[in-house]
């Protein structure tokens, strides 16, 4: 195959492993700063307008957050379908269930302390 026929057949973060290629890489780069930059604007937009209706901005704000991660993962991480990255994906997959569990769990805890412990008052008095 040629680099071209190899440039339609790859994802758009997904850039040839040429050496002498650097004005692809730099191009994807640079697409995946723009999209970055556009759903961050976007983002503030949506939360300082009245565009959307006020119980739907956390929505709204939670679809164009899942659109940049996606953006993160194919443009600079270069996360996407190929064989090549399954190591990449299941190592970010148990990342993010590690932080997942880590978050989720310190919140269930710090939850149950502060329905488990004494009221100050009662605190105080046994002092």
């Amino acid at each position: 195959m040629s680099t071209v026929e190899d440039l339609r057949d790859s994802a758009p973060g997904d850039e040839p492993e040429a050496h002498g290629n650097v004005r692809m890489r730099v191009r994807g780069y640079l697409i995946g700063l723009a999209l970055a930059v556009l759903l961050t604007a976007a983002s503030f937009w949506v939360v300082t307008s009245d565009v959307i209706y006020a119980p739907g901005v956390r929505v709204a704000v939670l679809a164009l957050a899942v659109a940049q991660i996606g953006i993160h993962l194919v443009f600079f991480l270069h996360i996407t379908t190929s064989p090549d990255n399954t190591n990449n994906v299941l190592a970010l997959a148990f990342g993010t269930l590690i932080v997942v569990l880590i978050v989720f769990g310190s919140i269930w805890i710090m939850a149950h302390l502060n329905g488990n412990m004494l009221p100050m008052e009662q605190l105080m008095q046994m002092q």
